[in-house]
């Protein structure tokens, strides 16, 4: 079992910034690929990006690319998400998720407006 718990969220102009966090506790997460999804009001969740914790490689959905990062902290065993100049569209609650085993954090609302 693993237990995923985001933070970070918040209101933020466009073209800021932010950076969600979400703390991982349970199973080592060694052979796990991390994931951040993202669901606006009235759209299905979408994939953001993902990490293979053991090796670190990054995927990233277009809509992101160039302004997200992916990022872990081994040690801590915490999961990162930079957000970089930020759009309205950008506007949803995020969550971290290991989705292969069905594990999902609580999801952290991410606003994008001026």
């Amino acid at each position: 079992q693993v237990q995923l718990v985001e933070s970070g969220g918040g209101l933020v102009q466009p073209g800021g910034s932010l950076r969600l966090s979400c703390a991982t506790s349970g199973r080592r997460l060694t052979t796990y690929i991390l994931y951040w999804f993202r669901q606006a009001p009235g759209k299905e969740r979408e994939f953001v990006g993902s990490i293979a914790w053991g090796g670190g490689g990054t995927d990233y959905a277009d809509s992101v690319k160039g302004r997200f990062t992916i990022s872990r902290d081994n040690a801590e065993n915490v999961l990162y998400l930079q957000m970089d100049s930020l759009k309205p569209e950008d506007t949803a609650v995020y969550y971290c998720a290991v989705p292969a085993y069905g594990y999902w954090g609580q999801g952290t609302q991410v606003t994008v407006s001026s």
